[in-house]
């Protein structure tokens, strides 16, 4: 959970970058996010293939976790664009996938994130995960935050993210609550599971975790492959 001074940093950074991506639109042509066609945002075709693939994975510990989307050619690229280059209008487009994976989700219950480190916070202005669901038409409501700061979960493996995070977050104001959590790419599960143990230790019950997208799985490596910061 980020405070009200990294919030106020946050948009203040989100203003600046707004700014200078418009100043450097008048130079630069736009892109398609996915092809790379000019004078497009994301075309006609690379939009088709954000249309929701619904599967199901499993979190390390078995739970389920109902993924929108896999995290490969011109999904992994939007996504990437959106976290790493700051184009928030992609939002938009990958919101209708993860809202098909929502639509079962009662307006009672609960939507949450997964907690966001206050470094990537500051260096984006905003929360990647939130912008997607409130895109997908839900409020998210942070109810989740880290206890202590894991270290970068690049280049780890499998049980190395798993030990990273464990005990790390820790959930608020959930008990007897219904919970969905959401995360915007499963890379290894380690992020979801400890969010979903948290969640479950303060009293939520059921608990449910949905992601945008989901990364292919190496096979024999014991990780993940595709993986970009969180």
């Amino acid at each position: 959970m980020t405070s009200l001074s990294d919030s106020r940093a946050g948009r203040f950074a989100a203003a600046l970058r707004a700014a200078a991506q418009e100043a450097l639109s008048f130079w630069l042509p736009i892109a398609c996010a996915g092809c790379g066609a000019l004078d497009v945002a994301l075309c006609a075709a690379c939009r088709a293939q954000l249309a929701a693939r619904p599967s199901t994975r499993r979190l390390p510990g078995g739970e389920a976790v109902l993924c929108a989307l896999p995290f490969s050619g011109v999904v992994a690229r939007c996504v990437r664009a959106l976290k790493e280059e700051g184009r928030t209008g992609l939002a938009r487009d990958l919101a209708p996938a993860l809202a098909a994976v929502l639509t079962a989700v009662p307006p009672t219950v609960l939507v949450t994130t997964v907690p966001t480190r206050a470094a990537a916070f500051r260096r984006r202005g905003f929360v990647v995960v939130e912008l997607l669901v409130r895109r997908a038409g839900r409020r998210p409501v942070r109810v989740l935050r880290l206890r202590r700061v894991p270290r970068d979960q690049r280049g780890l493996d499998r049980e190395e993210r798993r030990r990273n995070l464990a005990g790390a977050v820790v959930a608020r104001g959930v008990r007897g609550r219904a919970v969905v959590v959401v995360d915007d790419v499963v890379t290894t599960g380690a992020t979801l599971a400890e969010a979903v143990r948290a969640l479950r230790a303060a009293g939520a019950e059921p608990v449910r975790a949905v992601a945008l997208a989901h990364t292919p799985s190496r096979r024999g490596s014991g990780g993940e492959q595709q993986m970009i910061p969180t």
